[in-house]
């Protein structure tokens, strides 16, 4: 959902925001200097992958670490980077990694690496999937799929990405949800869920979506894959 005061009719230019992404620009450093070359983030960081995410969502993030609707409390860093970008600044950096796409069954995070850094507990995938595709009935926890799709795999523009996420990053942005700390949901739809969630749950989950393929058996595309008016044909 947008804020009002994101100048929407804006057009990003993504070879623009390559450019801001690789080399920075004025006081806001490279971005890939935190999320990575390609942005697909850092678990030793706790930073996200941004690769691949929704154009609507990345836009919305960048203008409201800006506006301090949202406080960076993973490197605290963000909320300076995104005041020193001018608005076309924000929509060519989002415009740029919403179209950088990868493997889709690579997996974001080394679950191997992580359990034996020992720094965040890590969960079961099995049992974090069927929280992911059925959510937990008896706690009152919907599917992660009712609004973020299969796997996670977003539903553009409102709902982002979580699929192929960093696991550190999902596990900690689950438990901000939780405790309040990160508060700019829409409609507080996040806090509502996570609320409901055990530390166990969340673990579980993150384990799960890190690695979960956007894909489904008879649909081998990604949405990102599949042409914009290809509905719209199919009635023709």
């Amino acid at each position: 959902m947008a804020m009002p005061s994101e100048p929407l009719k804006l057009v990003g230019n993504p070879e623009a925001g390559k450019k801001i992404f690789a080399e920075g620009k004025g006081e806001a450093p490279p971005c890939l200097s935190c999320h990575g070359e390609q942005g697909l983030g850092d678990d030793n960081m706790g930073t996200p992958r941004l690769a691949g995410q929704g154009f609507t969502y990345l836009r919305k993030q960048l203008y409201e670490f800006a506006a301090d609707r949202r406080t960076d409390t993973t490197m605290g860093v963000m909320n300076g980077v995104a005041k020193a970008l001018s608005d076309q600044d924000k929509v060519d950096i989002a415009a740029y990694e919403s179209s950088v796409h990868h493997d889709a069954l690579a997996s974001a995070s080394n679950l191997d690496e992580i359990k034996t850094a020992g720094t965040v507990p890590v969960g079961e995938r099995h049992l974090g999937k069927g929280i992911v595709l059925y959510g937990i009935p008896a706690q009152g926890v919907p599917a992660c799929s009712s609004c973020h799709q299969f796997n996670g795999r977003g539903a553009l523009p409102v709902y982002p990405v979580i699929g192929g996420q960093r696991y550190v990053y999902l596990v900690n942005q689950l438990k901000k949800w939780k405790d309040g700390s990160r508060a700019n949901d829409p409609l507080a739809q996040m806090r509502a869920v996570a609320s409901k969630l055990s530390d166990e749950d969340i673990y579980n989950v993150a384990a799960y979506l890190t690695s979960a393929p956007p894909i489904s058996m008879g649909n081998s595309r990604q949405p990102h894959q599949i042409p914009p008016n290809a509905a719209g044909a199919a009635h023709e």
